[in-house]
């Protein structure tokens, strides 16, 4: 597990840059295919498509506060799964991680 780690560690710590740097992280675990990177690049992409889908709803509601409490689960979220790419450890983002990984299996 933590040599497997160590190889996909890069692409993980890339997903986590931005949703462009989630893109590039796909193209960077194509080959070789990496079971730890793929992980956290699932993680990633659910957490920032799930974050930009209600940034959306949220334009359209009148719900005072609602930004600031959006912002910072978001980013306690992806400050939680960071620190597990830099642990070198598997950490399901909580509640919504395991959805994230049967939902994106087109992410290989």
């Amino acid at each position: 597990m933590e040599e497997e780690a160590s190889k996909g560690k890069t692409a993980a710590l890339v997903a986590h840059f931005t949703l462009v740097g989630c893109l590039i992280a796909i193209t960077m675990n194509l080959e070789p295919k990496n079971d730890f990177a793929r992980f956290y690049i699932r993680q990633t992409f659910g957490l920032y498509i799930t974050f930009h889908t209600l940034v959306i709803f949220l334009n359209y509601t009148a719900i005072p506060f609602a930004w600031e409490v959006l912002f910072i689960i978001y980013f306690g979220l992806w400050v939680f799964s960071f620190a597990g790419v830099l642990k070198n450890k598997k950490s399901q983002i909580p509640i919504v991680g395991e959805y994230f990984q049967k939902w994106f299996t087109f992410i290989q």
